[in-house]
């Protein structure tokens, strides 16, 4: 046996040499031109055909990138890899000289011509000499995969000789029998819808587009279609029929027709329906339509200006048929029924109209919003009597505005000194006062509208009282005189539903005692100068007057109108009936021709709390004077 160290001489040699050889390998593998063989290089080729005018593009493929155990990228082979696959095959000089030439010709595009040296043949006789070559099978591999997608192409493109002839080098090369088999059938179906489609090019320019049965491109194309669904030739032709009808229909559009572009879009639409050009198209005719709609909208918003309200009406119907989701429509039909219904005033505006032919102004008035109310008072109510029913549904369908305050005695010495006019009071020589030793109403001789409650001279703040409905008519008819519009006295449902201000309870602020101070009405904390109260008031409530207050002294109620439910009770212009049996359903004065009775509504600084409840109602002569009874102007619009 040899000695020991003989023994660790020849293993030292021995791994020596094992990493030599080992070294050698990996050079050997991954630099060839070391050793002077030709690098085994990885080829990618485009798919475009020299025959198109582009040339055979070689890029070199990216190197393997595997990960190692740490999560961190390794390029190229791997040590292991490298011992497992072995040193490769040896290539000869020839077949490397081979090689080079057929990859030069593959770079020139130079792939079946010319004969005798060109790509394909140079890699067959590679593969004659080194029937596994890598290169040279990977090469012909990837020459097959462009042939096939040229024959596809040229298959798109409708020329059928190309893809035969493409599809025929495809056979010769490597290639899967499905994909040959494809290609075959496509080719078939080419050949099929080839004279369709020609058919239907020579109807295209003859201009027989659409009709009736099959002699026309459309029914021609759509029937190549259906023999070949991805046919891109029947697909243009479909195009260039749509492109047509696309063009009429915006033709229509900019000419405001819009329902005519409507009907040729839904005929469009038969054709490539959800097509991007369909979409397109149909976006862009809505942006006109809604331009248009906006214009005529625009002129709409003027006629409602100049005051012509059926002029705007007929517009914003046209601007709506347009486009009937245009923005800004909702606005202008409220607008619209505004104007309709309130004279382009607004509820809850106050104005004063002004006397035509001198200096003066009417009493200013509140706009009342439009609404429906159950008018009269329910069994139940306490206080309820026989001539508040049955109640009904009233609507308020007609704009009116409504006396802020009950009117004053300058506006009514205004009206009296201007012609001269004398009061039932006046003619008659009495009026009505509060006796204070006695504690009742007294008429006496000398009264008239120029008196307090209590026969003193009046201040101009106060309300007029003293006078008759006859007194209250005449001044209204004065006003529309003095300013040209339309005033009268309200009606009882007009007068219940203002007083109600959106309520259905006993008081227009609930159904018990208020609880602050809303009006001029009884109240057990009210005096008299002599100290007397009240025998039937609210309890715990006291306003601070005995007798009328000024106008305007206590809050305005929800529709912003002042002292509806006390201070004055106040003429309508309704006749008495002794229920609503028949009474009218809509806000207009129920009125019988030379009726002597007529209605006065609201409660007054000396009525109970049941003639406070929104619902109280009286009879009185048409010519009755009182110190509790006023009147309010009503203005229509």
């Amino acid at each position: 046996m040899p000695g020991t160290e003989n023994v660790n001489k020849q293993r030292n040699l021995g791994g020596a040499l094992g990493i030599v050889v080992l070294l050698f390998a990996l050079c050997y593998r991954f630099f060839p031109g070391i050793l002077h063989f030709e690098p085994q290089t990885q080829i990618q080729t485009s798919t475009t055909s020299p025959l198109g005018g582009k040339p055979w593009v070689i890029d070199q493929s990216t190197p393997l990138i595997a990960e190692g155990e740490n999560g961190q990228p390794i390029v190229g082979t791997t040590l292991a890899e490298a011992i497992s696959m072995g040193p490769p095959a040896p290539v000869t000089k020839e077949v490397a000289t081979l090689l080079k030439s057929a990859r030069k010709q593959e770079e020139e595009g130079k792939l079946f011509e010319p004969p005798g040296n060109n790509a394909v043949g140079l890699y067959r006789q590679v593969l004659g000499q080194d029937p596994n070559n890598p290169a040279a099978l990977d090469a012909l591999a990837r020459i097959g995969g462009a042939v096939r997608d040229w024959s596809l192409a040229a298959l798109e493109r409708g020329d059928e000789a190309e893809a035969q002839r493409y599809a025929a080098q495809f056979a010769e090369l490597p290639h899967s029998e499905n994909e040959l088999e494809i290609l075959r059938a496509r080719l078939k179906t080419l050949r099929e819808v080839m004279p369709m489609l020609a058919a239907a090019a020579e109807l295209l320019k003859q201009g027989r587009l659409i009709g009736e049965g099959d002699n026309n491109a459309l029914a021609v194309y759509r029937k190549v279609l259906e023999i070949d669904p991805a046919n891109k030739i029947a697909d243009e032709g479909l195009a260039r029929i749509e492109e047509g009808f696309l063009d009429r229909a915006l033709d229509a559009a900019a000419q405001d027709e819009f329902a005519s572009a409507d009907t040729i879009l839904a005929e469009a639409s038969t054709i490539r329906p959800g097509s991007q050009a369909l979409l397109d198209t149909r976006s862009q005719i809505e942006g006109l339509r809604r331009q248009r709609g906006e214009t005529v909208l625009a002129q709409a918003r003027s006629a409602l200006d100049a005051g012509n309200a059926d002029l705007a009406e007929t517009l914003a119907k046209s601007a709506q048929a347009i486009s009937t989701d245009l923005s800004g429509l909702d606005e202008f039909n409220e607008r619209l029924r505004n104007a309709r219904l309130y004279a382009n005033f607004e509820p809850g505006q106050v104005f004063s109209d002004r006397f035509l032919d001198t200096t003066g102004v009417a009493p200013p008035v509140v706009v009342i919003p439009a609404g429906e109310f159950s008018m009269g008072s329910p069994a139940s109510e306490e206080g309820h009597r026989d001539d508040e029913e049955p109640q009904r549904q009233v609507r308020i369908i007609t704009g009116f505005a409504m006396g802020q305050t009950e009117v004053t005695v300058a506006e009514f010495r205004q009206f009296a000194s201007t012609v001269g006019y004398r009061s039932d009071a006046e003619r008659l020589g009495t009026g009505s006062v509060y006796d204070e030793s006695s504690g009742r109403m007294n008429d006496r001789r000398g009264i008239d509208w120029r008196r307090d409650y209590k026969g003193d001279r009046a201040s101009d703040k106060l309300p007029v009282l003293n006078v008759s409905w006859n007194d209250a008519n005449e001044y209204v008819a004065w006003l529309s005189q003095r300013t040209g519009k339309r005033y009268r006295l309200p009606s009882e449902a007009e007068f219940e539903y203002v007083l109600r201000a959106g309520s259905q309870s006993r008081f227009w602020w609930g159904d018990g005692d208020p609880e602050k101070v809303v009006a001029n009405v009884t109240g057990d904390g009210d005096r008299s100068p002599s100290k007397r109260s009240w025998g039937r008031a609210f309890d715990d409530y006291s306003d601070g007057f005995w007798g009328p207050a000024p106008v305007k002294t206590y809050p305005p109620n929800p529709f912003g109108v002042y002292d509806l439910d006390g201070n004055l009770s106040e003429w309508v212009d309704d006749c008495w009936h002794d229920n609503y049996t028949r009474a009218p359903r809509d806000s207009a004065a129920w009125i019988n021709p030379g009726c002597v009775r007529r209605v006065i509504r609201g409660g007054s600084w000396g009525s109970s709390p049941e003639q406070i409840r929104s619902a109280y109602r009286l009879s009185v002569p048409a010519d009755a004077r009182s110190a509790r009874v006023g009147f309010r102007v009503v203005r229509e619009l």
